[in-house]
């Protein structure tokens, strides 16, 4: 009888484990087995042979280890600011280390006078150095061999009940020792494998948790993370052709005279050739007798709406209605205004539906867009409603994707007995590998040109001392007749962050500039949404020349007059937001400014987003440093992808593997749709197994 497999073996059979600690280690991180606790990896390796003199700490260090005693322990404060300070000596200084938590347990367990290894944080407050919640080992017993020690992802209860990451590595080791090749059978194929050298799944897993040098981490980490993105890749693409296989679309074969006329006689530029490029892959899409999913990323004012126009006309050639929904009235109303300046000479019936659409008028759009009279709609969320009847609608356009809800989007495919072709556009560059992750089962079109004559907007970073400079430049620019944006990030006054707030600075500019000379709006998140569009359209009817907002004019007001956005506390925004805010102005012929207000003193992460800021206006290149600074987490609309619950690849840093990986998912399965051949069963299997809990698919698009 061959032996059991230690795969089968319940974590609470594991040395050091138990019944209580499985438990929380379920209940805390979701280990619920072997395969589970293996699949936890660790977040950073310690090189246990390398440290550092406490005289020669610089502040530049993230991590230090250092080796020497604790000669003194002092609870200090009460209540929340109660703290534990240790003031811990090598023969070169003195350093703090702080704890917060846990006091009354570390107090009892630190021995005075004697040799520890100390890991952690370096922080600096006031010219001093300090450690907070530091790992700290008694040099006692400590390995002089060479080694990377891993350490592992925790929480506060799992650090209480004894499964810190000292006594996980103790549980690894014994678990890793008792690992066979055969637990660990090999699901990727060989030709894969030899291909791309990648080590066994058996020996990854081994130097994953415990790498003798950096060289077999590295190899460890490749192998892992390659196998985790292919079979993501995998699922996303599999799903993408049965969806295609399935989902039929309506046939639009021709491209007809609204179309030809409007692009011939009526079209007040010249497209640029990244427009051109989209409009031939919406065609195609559209003419393929499959439903057209696709995603239009477009920078601030790279024309997608023009786009969207000339996709709708061809809807309309071939005997169907088309419809735009936006995510708030002002961006509605602004698509409804531009198209139907466009659309003037051609005599098509166009509507506009809203929640503030009432009585009368409201009956008349739903009666023209029933009967067919009414061939292109545009309206926000409200063209969700059951009572919402279209004729024969074969097109639909979602702008600003990413603030609708699933349901939301699905809610339009009841509309008709075919699922309309369906148009998604963003102005939120979304990095190329968020793209294939999130969106895997879209098609991506981009417009990364913009139209030729647009001034590219200068970016200044100020400090307070500018201040005076700044509302100089304001009344000159105000003078010019131009707006003014200035942006804030809060609304009420906050003693911990410190910060300007938006009252306050509302109430400095009525000093600098008083009425009737000048007229400042305001907008808020907390407004009524009536005063909150009351202020907007002043703004907008250029009746105010400042207006002092928070991050709701982000998405959803073009003012081609305003030429200048301030933005006070940048530090405390994201790259894309500042992106976002950036491109309100920059949409006339004047040239535009975007002014950085921070303070004298930034993190480095603060640094790199200004400097990002000043160097460049490309929406992809500042997606691309906020995916590397932020992470994938922090980015608006990415938070699907949890969905595939990555372990260990990092969709920031892992770009290249992505590809490589997307590009072979691709080749399998092109040769082996459903992956039934014998040298793919065995990823089939595991594919299947690690998604058994993933249905449902319509939230990834």
């Amino acid at each position: 009888m061959p032996p059991m497999s230690i795969m089968t073996l319940k974590i609470e059979f594991l040395k050091g484990v138990g019944t209580a600690k499985a438990d929380l280690l379920a209940k805390e991180l979701n280990i619920r087995s072997v395969e589970d606790l293996l699949n936890h990896f660790p977040f950073r390796y310690i090189d246990k042979t390398k440290f550092q003199k406490i005289s020669e700490l610089t502040g530049d260090e993230d991590y230090v280890q250092i080796k020497g005693q604790v000669v003194q322990l002092q609870t200090l404060g009460a209540g929340r600011s109660k703290r534990l300070v240790a003031q811990f000596t090598d023969s070169s200084g003195q350093i703090e280390l702080i704890w917060f938590q846990g006091i009354k347990w570390i107090e009892d367990s630190l021995q005075l006078r004697t040799e520890y290894i100390v890991f952690g944080r370096l922080t600096e407050f006031n010219r001093k150095f300090s450690i907070a919640h530091p790992e700290m080992e008694l040099m006692v017993g400590h390995p002089a061999v060479s080694f990377l020690a891993p350490v592992y992802p925790s929480t506060d209860k799992l650090n209480k009940k004894g499964l810190d990451t000292k006594s996980q590595r103790r549980i690894f080791r014994q678990l890793t020792e008792k690992l066979l090749p055969a637990d660990l059978p090999e699901i990727l194929p060989l030709y894969i494998v030899e291909k791309l050298k990648l080590l066994s799944r058996f020996q990854a897993y081994q130097f994953i948790h415990f790498p003798p040098d950096s060289a077999h981490l590295h190899a460890a980490q490749k192998r892992l993370k390659f196998e985790e993105l292919l079979c993501m890749q995998l699922k996303i693409l599999q799903y993408k052709n049965r969806k295609q296989s399935l989902i039929k679309g309506y046939i639009f074969e021709k491209v007809g005279d609204l179309f030809n006329g409007f692009y011939s006689k009526y079209l007040p530029f010249e497209l640029t050739n990244a427009q051109k490029k989209v409009i031939r892959e919406i065609r195609k899409d559209m003419g393929s007798g499959k439903q057209m999913n696709r995603l239009l990323q477009g920078d601030v004012g790279s024309g997608k709406t023009i786009v969207a126009l000339l996709s709708m006309l061809i809807a309309l050639d071939n005997g169907f209605q088309a419809c735009l929904m936006a995510p708030t009235e002002i961006l509605a109303q602004q698509h409804f205004q531009s198209i139907e300046e466009f659309i003037k000479p051609l005599n098509i019936g166009i509507g506009y539906l809203s929640g503030s659409v009432k009585g009368k008028t409201r009956n008349q759009v739903l009666t023209a867009l029933k009967d067919g009279s009414i061939k292109i709609i545009i309206g926000t969320h409200a063209l969700l409603e059951d009572w919402v009847e279209f004729q024969k609608i074969g097109l639909a356009i979602i702008d600003e994707q990413h603030r609708f809800g699933v349901k939301q989007r699905a809610a339009l495919w009841s509309k008709s007995t075919v699922p309309p072709h369906i148009l998604v556009m963003t102005a939120t560059p979304i990095p190329r590998t968020l793209a294939m992750t999130l969106y895997g089962d879209l098609d991506v079109s981009v417009i990364d040109e913009l139209p030729p004559g647009r001034k590219e907007i200068k970016t200044l970073h100020f400090n307070e001392n500018k201040r005076l400079r700044l509302l100089g430049f304001i009344r000159e620019e105000i003078n010019k007749g131009r707006q003014i944006y200035i942006v804030y990030p809060l609304i009420e006054e906050s003693e911990k962050l410190d910060l300007l707030d938006l009252e306050n600075g509302y109430q400095a500019l009525l000093r600098e500039f008083p009425m009737p000379e000048y007229h400042i709006s305001v907008v808020h998140g907390k407004m009524k949404p009536e005063d909150k569009e009351y202020e907007m359209s002043r703004f907008i009817k250029k009746q105010t020349q400042i207006m002092v907002a928070t991050t709701v004019i982000e998405v959803g007001v073009n003012v081609p007059n305003a030429s200048v956005m301030i933005i006070e506390h940048a530090e405390r925004f994201g790259l894309s937001q500042l992106h976002q805010l950036r491109g309100r102005v920059g949409r006339g012929a004047d040239q535009s400014y975007c002014i950085l207000m921070t303070s004298f003193k930034l993190s480095k992460d603060s640094r790199e987003r200004i400097k990002t800021m000043c160097e460049t206006n490309n929406g992809f290149v500042i997606a691309e440093a906020d995916l590397r600074l932020r992470g994938p987490g922090d980015i608006e609309g990415t938070r699907q992808s949890g969905l595939f619950g990555l372990n260990i690849a990092d969709l920031a840093k892992d770009a290249a593997i992505l590809t490589t990986a997307r590009e072979i998912a691709l080749r399998i399965l092109d040769s082996d749709p459903e992956m039934n051949e014998p040298q793919h069963t065995a990823i089939k299997r595991h594919i299947d197994h690690r998604y058994r809990n993933l249905q449902d698919w319509s939230s990834i698009s």
